[in-house]
């Protein structure tokens, strides 16, 4: 009896599909760089706005959050928010990453692409640490 033999795989496919998905994380990287996501706290006394790659780029403090004697809470507050809204920004980055590679996770997690929330020691990916040049301060 002979045995068929099966075609190799398609490199020439594999490649193209590859160029595509390349193209599709490129367009969701600028689209959530383009997104705002809003974080709160204290009941809505202190809100941050960052962008999907996790820049602050609006803070609002209430009045009633400003006392002059208790500086050290309305601190917790701006911290409490801004983290909220990175994490808001966190989980939009994986929800649009994870449609866009259709779940590959953890595959590409060398390619700087988020394959989930990063563990609470670290960052990971471009959700997790927002990019070249991000600094510590408690973005991420």
């Amino acid at each position: 009896m002979s045995n068929p033999q099966t075609p190799g795989p398609d490199f020439g496919q594999f490649l193209m599909q590859a160029q595509r998905m390349q193209a599709e994380l490129m367009n969701a990287q600028q689209e959530l760089a383009g997104t705002r996501v809003e974080g709160t706290a204290g009941g809505g006394l202190v809100k941050a706005t960052v962008t999907g790659g996790g820049e602050l780029v609006d803070l609002t403090i209430s009045p009633a959050a400003v006392d002059p004697a208790d500086t050290e809470t309305l601190a917790d507050l701006v911290l409490a928010a801004v983290r909220d809204a990175a994490g808001n920004a966190r989980g939009l980055a994986a929800d649009r990453m994870g449609q866009v590679t259709g779940g590959l996770g953890d595959a590409l997690g060398g390619l700087g692409i988020p394959a989930g929330p990063p563990g609470p020691a670290g960052r990971s990916g471009l959700a997790g640490g927002f990019g070249p040049g991000s600094d510590a301060s408690g973005l991420g």
